[in-house]
């Protein structure tokens, strides 16, 4: 997970057609905030080997006693995971879905990996960095071996549910602030980068939507064939949830900042599953764009949305200058309906300083 957000900071099945959704997430059920709701905070971390045990609870007692109720680890760790929930908090498996660079999988089976509109596979010729090694989300096996890994996540006592990482494809387009770093200017889609096109889902898309990929002059541009793509992904996750259901535990996911940002850069239609909370890393300064838009993002996601699950923002600590500037962000997220917010950082005790401030907040 740390070489993920190395890139972030340095760089930045088969299953269910759409209209079959799995009964996960009923119309009735709904979420709102009321002026009365209690706002929870999160934090995405990675446990370390070896740490004090007095530390840890003291550390998680600070948490809780600024608002946060949730971590998202990074690995699995029961002895973190369990000092964490005797101080109140929930404990969840933070988890690359698509993203896959196992040597072992490599080596048994490079034909899962996704194809670029060149025909090059992540398996052999990974985009950007050698760590991004994307699956293929139409082929079953991938799915099955993707259901079977979260299987045996939530099936551990101490785990309160998965939260779901890269669940997506890989970034056609990079946010603004990282295109320097790899002498990009990605004002097209450029097809190293556009995935996936294996022969798998060539044929899934001509079953579902009666056109050859083959045959269209410029399938960047097919509004078909990015439908299918938003579909193979969203399938996939609300078979997730169907898993999770199951053990009666939770379905997060961390995505783009915006419902718009998601579809258009990583082929992410996140508005469309079944989840039962929504984290989007709204790191503003990746898009260039200043603490304001954090509103905006948030605003833009609650509407998308439209009641059936909480959305958290997501923060990246780095990108504020000061407390002041943590603040401001704060506000603007729980002012335009963020049920609270999800921190990736170091959170000191200025940062939870920060957050016992809005205790007492009443969003609107």
């Amino acid at each position: 997970m740390t070489s993920r957000r190395k890139f972030i900071k340095t760089s930045l099945f088969a299953g269910l057609s759409m209209s079959v959704l799995p009964d996960v997430l009923k119309a009735s059920e709904t979420y709102s905030i009321k002026k009365t709701h209690k706002l929870k905070h999160w934090v995405w971390i990675n446990p370390k080997e070896g740490e004090d045990e007095t530390e840890l609870a003291i550390r998680y007692r600070k948490y809780y006693e600024a608002g946060i109720r949730g971590i998202f680890f990074g690995k699995d760790n029961e002895r973190h995971f369990r000092i964490a929930k005797s101080h109140g908090l929930e404990t969840h498996r933070w988890a690359w879905i698509m993203n896959r660079g196992e040597k072992a999988l490599l080596e048994a089976h490079p034909e899962w990996y996704a194809k670029n509109r060149k025909g090059e596979s992540c398996a052999d010729k990974p985009p950007y960095v050698n760590y991004y090694r994307w699956l293929c989300p139409s082929r079953e096996d991938v799915q099955q071996y993707i259901l079977d890994d979260v299987e045996s996540i939530l099936e551990k006592e101490y785990v309160d549910g998965v939260h779901l990482d890269y669940i997506r494809f890989c970034d056609v387009i990079l946010p603004l602030n990282l295109w320097k770093n790899y002498h990009l200017e990605q004002i097209s889609e450029l097809p190293e980068y556009d995935f996936c096109y294996c022969e798998k889902c060539r044929m899934k898309f001509k079953e579902q939507f009666g056109m050859n990929l083959d045959e269209i002059e410029y399938p960047e541009a097919s509004l078909s064939w990015r439908q299918f793509r938003y579909n193979s992904i969203t399938n996939i996750v609300n078979q997730i949830a169907i898993v999770a259901q199951k053990h009666d535990k939770k379905v997060t996911a961390a995505v783009f900042p915006t419902p718009e940002v998601a579809r258009r850069n990583v082929r992410q239609d996140w508005t469309n599953w079944n989840l039962k909370g929504v984290y989007p890393m709204i790191y503003h300064n990746f898009y260039k764009e200043n603490i304001s838009w954090i509103g905006d993002a948030v605003k833009e996601g609650v509407r998308g949305i439209d009641g059936r699950f909480p959305l958290y923002a997501g923060l990246h600590l780095p990108d504020f200058k000061d407390d002041a500037e943590l603040r401001n962000g704060i506000k603007c997220a729980l002012d335009n309906g963020a049920g609270g917010v999800s921190l990736f950082g170091d959170v000191t005790d200025n940062v939870l300083n920060v957050l016992k401030e809005f205790l007492k907040y009443k969003n609107v």
